[in-house]
């Protein structure tokens, strides 16, 4: 029977603590974003043309947060999915350490 083990018990437990670490940040950024936090406005990638051209730019702007922060909660559900495949390692690593061959 093939093993679905393909890394060891400290990069599975390694994947999961990135994972959780990456979950809380980009879920909080996605909440800002969402939110059209001034601090972020860096951030936000628009150019000179998108407030000149736009005939009501805080509109404009406000679309590129939302789109940021769209971005931030899909790389989050991302991270979420390393995560489990981390928690799938860790688990089979337990087992195959109770396994006599």
């Amino acid at each position: 029977m093939p093993s679905l083990l393909f890394c060891g018990p400290k990069m599975a437990a390694c994947g999961m603590v990135i994972s959780i670490w990456g979950v809380i940040m980009l879920a909080m950024l996605g909440i800002f974003f969402s939110a059209k936090s001034a601090v972020l406005i860096e951030d936000v990638p628009f150019t000179e043309e998108d407030i000149r051209n736009d005939p009501n730019p805080p509109q404009k702007i406000y679309s590129l947060y939302n789109q940021v922060g769209i971005n931030c909660f899909i790389a989050a559900g991302i991270y979420v999915v390393v995560g489990a495949v981390s928690l799938c390692q860790v688990r089979l690593n337990k087992r195959q350490e109770y396994m006599v061959t």
